[in-house]
This record gives C-alpha cells, structure tokens and sequence, in this order.
C-alpha cells in the first residue's frame, strides 16, 4: 500500500511539473512582442501596403494604415505623433512643407513614381484644346509646378526668364490659348472635370477616383528630371534609424513588391528604390 502511495505522490509531481512546463510554455508564447505601426496615406488605394501586410507581421510589425483625404493632413499627422509615418508625398513636397511648417520630418525610403497625367471628359486629345477653355490643376506648391511644367511640355504655356523650380502661375510669360488655369485642392480636380475642359491630376487622386489612365490625354513621362517626384516614407528626424521602421521600408523594398505594382498599375505607378535613369 506505502509503495502504491509513494508512486501516485511521484505521478502527482510529475504531473504537476508537466502543467507547470505548460504553463511556462504559455506564458513564453503570450509575451511575443507585437509592434503596432501606424502610417498615414492619402486616398484608399492601399493595395501596395495591404500585400506587405502579411510579411510584416511575420516579424511582429501590425502595420496600421490610416488614411486622409487630402495632402494637407498626414505631415501635420506625423508632426503631432497621431502617426508613426507617412507614404504619400514626394520630396519637393516635403521639403517645401518643412519650410512652411518649421518641422525637420526625414525621408527613410523610397516607394514609387507616380507620373502626372491630363484628364477629360469633355475632349479626347490635346490638340482639341482651344482658346479660353479652362484647365485644372493642383493648388500645393510642388504640385501645381510639376502641373504647369506638363503644359509647358505639351506647348500650352512658357515661363518668364528666371522662373525657379517651382513655377506659379504668376511666373507664365505666353499662354498660347489664353486657357484659364484653375488652382484647386488636389482632391478636388476629379469632380472639376464636369466644370473644366482639362484637368492635370496627380496619379494617386486619380486612381482614387477610379479614372482610366488608358483615357488620358498625356501621361508625365519618367525621366532624370523626375527625380525629385519620386515618392517617399517619411518618419521625426529623432525615428531616422528606428530599426522597426527600418524593416517595414526593406519589406516594402523587394522585387515582390515590384512585380505586385507592376501588376496592378501598370506604366502608371514605377518602383523607384533602384529605378535606373
């Protein structure tokens, strides 16, 4: 009977330590870090940050997008810490933001090219264009230069001897069809060309508002010169070697990623991170 007790006390520790190992176990697993990342984006075409989603979290990264409705939110976003970063905006622009704004926010990695492009509902081609008709454009400084440089490209417009590189409307010196140059909120130009003849969007507003890139009248062509519109992850200057954030610009960075905006956008979005001039 005492040899039928000792081995059921032997049992009980036994047991006791292989639900202690468990629980040990348990408790290892639950303390898996998770990083949650929240980046601030323009529009709701977040199909290049959904498809590294996955990936991210393979490494303890929830990246979390939060989406604006116009440039004018996600740098202040970020500036206040409402957001950790933010993908949506070209160099220029945020050079031009810091300035207006006095903040130091820091490019960490590049994404895209996302080329300019003339849309219409009223005509099919730009030589239909005639005099006094009216054209839209973007009213945010870099913007509305790259907008005036597409016209400019086409033959539309010249610029006065020692315009800079963000030329305003002001800076027009011949306007070969006298067109009425419209300044609106960017967000706002799809709904203008019910109002206007022609209007020069930018590539991620335009896709937002679902506009054939097939249909344009003239699409930005990618050169050297375009370098200073290639698209950008921006973090604080304090975040410029946070090794979490490090990671999500490498995950975005690969030739995955390439093949999957290739797919989905065509000529009308370019992986820019070792695009060759």
């Amino acid at each position: 009977m005492k040899k039928v007790l000792k081995t059921l006390a032997l049992v009980g520790v036994f047991s006791l330590g292989l639900v202690l190992a468990a629980c040990g176990s348990n408790k290892s697993a639950d303390t898996t870090k998770t990083t949650t990342v929240k980046i601030g984006v323009v529009g709701s075409d977040n199909r290049v940050w959904k498809h590294i989603q996955p990936k991210l979290k393979k490494e303890g990264i929830n990246l979390k997008i939060v989406e604006f409705s116009d440039y004018s939110q996600p740098n202040s976003a970020l500036a206040d810490g409402d957001v950790d970063l933010n993908a949506f905006q070209h160099q220029f622009f945020l050079d031009d933001w810091n300035k207006k704004h006095n903040q130091n926010l820091t490019t960490i990695g590049k994404t895209i090219i996302a080329p300019m492009a003339i849309f219409s509902k009223k005509i099919t081609k730009l030589s239909q264009l005639k005099k006094g008709d009216s054209v839209s454009i973007p009213n945010d400084a870099t913007n509305e230069a790259r907008a005036l440089e597409l016209l400019k490209t086409n033959g539309f417009i010249t610029f006065k001897k020692g315009t800079g590189n963000l030329p305003t409307p002001n800076d027009i010196k011949t306007n070969k069809l006298n067109l009425d140059i419209k300044v609106l909120d960017a967000a706002q130009l799809p709904s203008s060309l019910q109002d206007v003849t022609a209007s020069v969007i930018n590539s991620g507003v335009a896709l937002n508002a679902k506009l054939d890139f097939n249909k344009a009248l003239d699409i930005e062509k990618v050169t050297k010169a375009s370098i200073p519109w290639i698209n950008i992850i921006v973090a604080k200057k304090k975040d410029v070697n946070n090794k979490t954030y490090k990671k999500i610009v490498k995950a975005f960075q690969t030739n995955d990623t390439k093949k999957y905006i290739k797919k989905i956008y065509g000529k009308t979005e370019l992986p820019a991170w070792d695009y060759k001039f």
